[in-house]
């Protein structure tokens, strides 16, 4: 029998947005979206969540128990993930400890009304990032998310690939000390390439974090954008190739 927690929080004002196409107009580019992982069986936390992070620009999936959350987190690839802890299936202790066998990186955050000291280091030690008590103020649970997200790039804000330096900050690019022009979805495909630098990076990766399209959808937009990218990087052909296609799969970058 699964003991459920209480399902308080402290709730927000929303603003309804129209849903957004995607298209190659640049009023409509965003940067990349970070996308996350929410594993809470109780609608209404889930839901205000989902809600709450969108608006705030996340892309955001659901699982309302722990196998289910398990297989998607082993299959998809999550910025960050949120885990209640009485979950139906797997707890989310274990779901933390089979997915931390798999991935060491992506930050996990636990929500729970579990509050005692022995049950915030169990939940450390099961390979959780930090810890946040039910019930929780959004704006505490915001800020915490972006400390992880920022903690996890190391601060980083200068991206190089070869002669080329990207600065996240400035958002200005650089090759050979001459700057290039880059459209925000430019920058964004750009800075997905680079991070994932000697990587392939397939269509279906691209498509989900650059323009957070996350079901069967024509790619041909990347192959747009990737040619937008090498008219740029190397006007007139002079230069290194920095971006490569792996045929029938996607592209990939490389420092050599």
């Amino acid at each position: 029998m699964i003991d459920r927690e209480g399902s308080q929080y402290t709730p927000f004002t929303k603003s309804l947005f129209p849903e957004t196409e995607s298209n190659l107009t640049e009023e409509s580019e965003f940067d990349r979206v970070m996308r996350i992982l929410i594993v809470e069986d109780e609608k209404g936390i889930s839901n205000f969540l989902k809600d709450g992070l969108e608006e705030e620009g996340f892309a955001v999936d659901i699982a309302i128990d722990g196998r289910k959350g398990l297989e998607l987190a082993s299959t998809n690839d999550y910025d960050l993930l949120i885990f209640d802890w009485m979950l139906p299936g797997l707890s989310g202790i274990e779901l933390c400890r089979e997915f931390r066998k798999t991935n060491q990186t992506a930050p996990v955050i636990f929500l729970t009304a579990r509050d005692t000291v022995q049950d915030i280091v169990f939940g450390l030690e099961a390979g959780a990032n930090d810890y946040i008590k039910k019930p929780f103020q959004f704006d505490e649970l915001l800020a915490r998310i972006r400390v992880q997200l920022k903690t996890r790039s190391g601060e980083q804000t200068l991206l190089k690939l070869g002669d080329l330096e990207m600065n996240l900050d400035t958002h200005r690019v650089f090759r050979n000390s001459k700057e290039i022009e880059l459209t925000p979805k430019e920058f964004s495909l750009l800075e997905y390439l680079i991070r994932n630098k000697e990587k392939v990076c397939t269509r279906t990766n691209i498509i989900e974090h650059v323009w957070d399209i996350h079901f069967n959808s024509d790619t041909s937009v990347i192959d747009v954008y990737i040619n937008f990218l090498r008219k740029k990087l190397n006007p007139g052909g002079k230069d290194k190739e920095l971006i490569h296609t792996i045929r029938g799969i996607g592209y990939i970058t490389k420092d050599r």
